[in-house]
């Protein structure tokens, strides 16, 4: 008895330590009064997978939403849902969804949807028109540094 209850303790602990590491956090941060505040929503409420189907930033409705690595997704259409559904990885915005500029300088802040950019097959959001010219100047200098610090910034939040 002793040797199955031992078993299903260690079950149950790799099992919660294998969702923590999974879980990384999604950019929910909505612009507050007293400063940043989340909503619990993922990247704004927008459309993550518009991007990729119509070329441009679309706000989700909560009509077509899912939850994912503790955030609520929002989408324009059922369409859209179901790419994300069925692919997640594919369509989620680097870095949490965290401005990818904001990331390579060492912080996480909020985005703005109108600033992005797919790089092979991946995209990246900004904070602001600013930023998006920033970081149109090194893209790739900016991911390499931004794919180094992210995990230290997520450990340190």
């Amino acid at each position: 008895m002793k040797k199955y209850v031992k078993l299903v303790v260690a079950t149950v602990f790799f099992s919660l330590a294998s969702i923590a590491q999974a879980a990384e956090p999604i950019n929910t941060l909505e612009g507050g009064l007293l400063g940043y505040k989340s909503s619990g929503v993922a990247i704004r409420g927008g459309d993550t997978v518009a991007y990729w189907t119509e070329g441009k930033p679309r706000e989700g409705s909560d009509k077509f939403s899912t939850e994912w690595m503790g955030a609520t997704w929002k989408f324009a259409s059922q369409e859209n849902l179901d790419l994300f559904t069925a692919n997640p990885e594919k369509y989620a915005p680097q870095y949490g969804g965290y401005c990818a500029y904001g990331v390579a300088q060492g912080a996480l802040v909020k985005i703005e949807l109108e600033n992005w950019s797919i790089i092979d097959d991946k995209l990246y959001l900004n904070y602001n028109d600013g930023v998006q010219g920033k970081w149109d100047k090194d893209v790739p200098g900016f991911i390499e540094t931004a794919d180094k610090l992210f995990d230290k910034l997520l450990a340190d939040k």
